[in-house]
């Protein structure tokens, strides 16, 4: 039986993590796939048994009959591609970050305020299942009122700057090869959550380039956000520095009560797999010098669908977070809600990262970030 709403992926590798949450969907079904590299392409098409195959972008979208598509293919593609979709009237879901530029930004905006059309950034870190009680607790106001947050990317990326015959891929250019807080949205869209006010300024600052002098961007990068009531979100990035990954480090500070994702020092440190994730809260814990361990307010805070996910979301990826935002955005298609990272979210996350580049060069001058809002 066909079903609703047919979807097309654009760049077949990159999508592979949001492949098994649409193909299990009730309302949705995977059509096409496009990739410029035909043996990815043909990869994924044996391995999803998807038989419309395309090269050209354009080709898909005029050809494929499709109602939505995912584009995730390297960044410098996802304004280009999400306009050309948003101009046929095709819902988008995109990878982040949403553009390159603050120009592309503004095309980006104009366009989606044009079409009839959804356009959601794909923001997982929002849904992996430790931050999802978090922003429950924020909403239910047991942090008090928070104004401090704090987000890590720390991705040793260097075997992915390069092919296998040593030839340059895009993160060489676009996410080490720029100077500033390239790649924020991980760190930033959960920490906007909590603060609930958007970055009116900021300021990025580095450490200089330690590791490896050929790339543009430092080693690790600063990003200070400020709110217009003058609450503080800190980003970290580094792509570069020889460490083991740590790719969730939060903090979040209320007038209330606290939470860390990883409890440094204690018995696991940040970055090692079994990472802690505690809280402190004025009115639930009778020490003041004691965390509490943030599984124990599930039972009050976790929403009903993380408590039995269904096994074909533990099967998605990014802990379960991809399957719970395919859901969202083929619930905002239909028309049953609006998209939960909508455009003027996508810039609140993006736009940051794009002022840094200025910023740093300036010496970690503060600078005012655009509000898509008024665009």
């Amino acid at each position: 039986m066909a079903k609703d709403i047919r979807v097309g992926f654009a760049g077949a590798r990159r999508a592979s993590s949001f492949f098994k949450a649409f193909q299990v969907h009730p309302d949705a079904e995977i059509v096409a796939l496009c990739d410029i590299n035909e043996a990815t392409l043909a990869e994924a098409g044996e391995a999803t048994g998807i038989t419309q195959l395309y090269v050209e972008y354009g080709k898909m979208l005029e050809a494929a009959e499709l109602d939505a598509v995912v584009v995730a293919t390297p960044m410098q593609f996802h304004v280009p591609q999400s306009i050309s979709a948003l101009q046929r009237g095709i819902h988008v879901l995109s990878e982040v970050t949403a553009a390159v530029s603050v120009d592309e930004a503004r095309w980006l905006v104009q366009e989606c305020n044009k079409s009839d059309a959804v356009y959601m950034m794909a923001e997982n870190y929002i849904y992996m299942k430790h931050n999802v009680p978090v922003e429950a607790m924020v909403e239910a106001g047991v942090f008090g009122e928070t104004y401090y947050a704090e987000g890590e990317y720390i991705h040793e990326l260097s075997s992915m700057h390069h092919m296998a015959d040593g030839s340059p891929t895009w993160r060489y250019y676009w996410q080490v090869g720029v100077n500033g807080s390239t790649y924020p949205t991980h760190s930033l869209g959960p920490c906007l959550r909590w603060i609930k006010e958007r970055p009116e300024k900021i300021s990025c600052i580095g450490t200089g380039n330690w590791t490896d002098p050929e790339h543009a961007m430092e080693d690790t990068v600063l990003l200070l956000c400020k709110t217009g009531s003058g609450k503080l979100i800190r980003i970290r990035v580094d792509m570069l520095s020889k460490r083991p990954h740590a790719m969730t480090n939060y903090t979040l500070q209320g007038t209330q009560g606290g939470y860390e994702s990883a409890r440094f020092p204690g018995p696991n440190y940040r970055g090692y797999p079994n990472d802690n994730y505690v809280v402190w809260l004025e009115d639930y814990c009778d020490d003041p010098n004691e965390w509490a361990p943030l599984v124990t307010f599930e039972d009050e805070f976790l929403p009903d669908i993380w408590r039995n996910p269904p096994p074909e979301a533990m099967e998605a990826g990014h802990g379960g977070g991809d399957y719970f935002e395919v859901m969202d955005f083929v619930d905002a298609v239909k028309g049953n809600r609006a998209p939960p990272i909508d455009i003027h979210d996508a810039m609140d996350m993006t736009l940051p990262g794009l002022v840094s580049q200025e910023s740093i060069r300036r010496g970690g001058e503060w600078l005012d970030v655009p509000d898509s809002r008024e665009w």
